[in-house]
């Protein structure tokens, strides 16, 4: 399911630089560029321009604490016996010097960086023109002292007219929700310029106007599903270029553990990004694009949901002489399973959006997996009973459930227990309690649990191998009643 709706508001509100931190860059950046125009620096200035994220229109909100940046071009005529460090060195004089700017300054192999208090920075790089030739253009490495050949602006008009084919600035999007995937699971690497190349290269001219760019959500399905297809044919590291700058190679960035991870990943999550696409239960299509991006797509949605006695008490309707609805209330959920048993439980209980869909791959076997549970005096204490699934129970007690296969015998050590615990309806909702992740076992293949808020609530336990972390066998949901 596309859930476009969705997904506009989890850029607007997760992924996107938000427009007051653009405009303060931006008028920031002017600021710069005044101050390098009114400076006694040496070199003619040409012209300003931008480039890397900024320029190409992906920039996205940073991590909690981490700063947005802007790199901003120089372009200034060669200055007779200089070296290529001096035009970096000299700016960064001017800089130190300039009354607003001199306790803001850094210095890089390449650029000059004025910061802001850790929030932002402007990494400004001189790029001479003609120096050789009259179309040349090169950056300035102070460190080497050497002049390298850049093909910055034409980059970034080929990032640009990429972004015109697939038409209505999906492309973009999806480029910054690819770097937001890559800065919120932090498990593999890819600096931007690279991700923008690898994305780039697989719009075609003949795109335009296809329904493969349709929308955000068609976009990035076309996109991982060809990028994909590309990584899968070269189990080795490719040299990936600079497609305007053939000579530079992008892909030096990686060595070849950190391209198979890429490799891996970017496989993984387009069959998840398909699996999510072509879901037509909208609270498993919730889900399933949470696993994606995390709980923060469509999190107020996927939240409500939990209030499952409401939804039940609107679409079941209950006899007439029923003693609650004759007084003007409505039974929860707790109260029509007592009455009804088994055939009361909503059948979207175990798809609520928020509860965690699986991670791990499947394995080559599947096993079959049971869980019983025991009522004990607390989350601590010592056994009472054993407890049925759907069996009525007390708050304040505690539950301990236990993992075996099919015919009752524990698992070997190869194998580990995954539990995912949901809790449901208005008590854990209003305690903000909802969980629906995954736990490990506090031992062997067992977990404790604490009997704490009215409602229906579910454990499963999940099979998984721990050496190649991958889900041999999934339990039917023991449904833990709480009175």
């Amino acid at each position: 399911m596309k859930l476009i709706d969705q997904f506009n508001a989890f850029l607007d509100n997760e992924v996107n630089l938000n427009k007051t931190r653009v405009d303060l860059l931006a008028s920031s950046v002017e600021s710069v560029k005044a101050a390098i125009k009114a400076s006694s620096w040496g070199p003619k200035i040409l012209y300003f321009a931008g480039h890397g994220s900024w320029a190409h229109g992906t920039i996205i909100k940073p991590p909690s604490g981490g700063e947005f940046d802007a790199d901003l071009l120089v372009f200034v005529d060669p200055v007779d016996g200089w070296e290529a460090k001096d035009y970096v060195n000299k700016l960064g004089s001017f800089f130190d010097g300039h009354s607003t700017y001199k306790d803001k300054v850094r210095r890089y192999s390449h650029c000059i960086t004025i910061e802001y208090a850790g929030e932002r920075r402007i990494d400004i790089a001189p790029c001479v023109k003609g120096r050789m030739w009259s179309d040349t253009f090169e950056v300035c490495n102070r460190t080497s002292n050497q002049f390298e050949v850049t093909s910055a602006q034409a980059y970034t008009e080929w990032v640009v007219g990429r972004n015109s084919i697939a038409g209505g600035n999906d492309l973009k999007k999806v480029t910054r929700l690819l770097k937001y995937l890559r800065d919120i699971k932090k498990n593999f690497t890819c600096p931007s310029f690279l991700f923008t190349t690898l994305v780039g290269t697989h719009i075609y001219d003949r795109d335009k106007g296809t329904p493969a760019f349709a929308d955000t959500p068609t976009c990035l399905k076309t996109v991982m599903g060809r990028l994909d297809d590309f990584l899968q044919a070269y189990p080795t590291l490719p040299q990936i270029r600079n497609p305007v700058l053939h000579s530079e190679i992008q892909s030096h960035v990686w060595d070849q553990t950190q391209y198979s991870n890429f490799r891996d990943k970017v496989n993984l999550y387009r069959g998840w990004i398909d699996e999510a696409y072509a879901e037509t239960d909208r609270d498993e299509a919730i889900g399933k694009w949470q696993r994606v991006f995390g709980e923060a797509f469509a999190a107020d949605e996927a939240k409500e949901s939990a209030r499952i006695s409401e939804a039940v008490s609107f679409s079941e309707p209950i006899s007439r002489g029923d003693a609650l609805v004759v007084s003007g209330q409505q039974p929860d959920l707790v109260t029509r399973i007592l009455r009804r048993g088994m055939e009361a439980l909503p059948a979207r209980i175990t798809r609520l959006p928020y509860v965690q869909r699986p991670k791990w791959r499947n394995g080559q076997q599947n096993y079959r997996v049971k869980v019983s549970a025991d009522l004990l005096t607390s989350r601590h204490g010592s056994v009472l009973r054993p407890v049925a699934s759907l069996e009525p129970l007390q708050r304040g007690y505690g539950i301990r459930f236990t993992a075996a296969s099919g015919n009752g015998l524990p698992f070997g050590n190869g194998y580990r227990i995954e539990w995912r615990v949901t809790n449901t309806d208005k008590a854990a909702y209003d305690a903000d309690s909802l969980r629906g992740d995954f736990y490990r076992s506090d031992s062997g293949f067992t977990r404790t649990e604490e009997l704490s808020y009215r409602g229906v609530h579910f454990v499963e336990a999940f099979l998984v191998g721990r050496q190649d972390d991958r889900l041999y066998g999934k339990s039917e949901p023991f449904y833990v009643v709480i009175e």
